[in-house]
């Protein structure tokens, strides 16, 4: 069965930093892209970031360029996302989601549980 589970989310204060993991199962992991979206409440999910597995390739949305960087690590079968300088509007539950194909981007198939992320000012 595919899976994707997230960690790593938490309260954190503002200029602070997280990594959040999202460690896939039941994927071909060298095959697919995985990427990172967030959703404020009430509102649909932004995608922030993803990385191909397959060429290695990254696209990185104008609101987080700079500040948050993803990588993977193929022997952990784990994508992270590195959040650095951190502010209250990033407040927000992250989501991971996987597709085989980037050009899907962001409209991917498999996504995770979510993991709650909270900046305190």
């Amino acid at each position: 069965e595919a899976r994707l589970v997230e960690s790593g989310g938490g309260v954190v204060q503002s200029g602070g930093s997280l990594r959040l993991s999202c460690t896939a199962s039941g994927f071909p992991f060298e095959s697919i892209v995985i990427g990172w979206f967030r959703q404020f409440p009430g509102k649909g999910r932004e995608g922030l970031t993803y990385i191909s597995n397959i060429d290695g390739t990254t696209y990185y949305s104008e609101d987080v360029k700079g500040r948050f960087a993803i990588s993977s690590d193929s022997a952990k079968n784990t994508v992270y996302l590195q959040m650095d300088n951190l502010e209250p509007e990033d407040t927000a539950v992250y989501y991971c989601a996987a597709d085989k194909l980037k050009t899907r981007w962001p409209f991917f198939i498999f996504w995770g549980q979510g993991t709650q992320v909270t900046v305190s000012s």
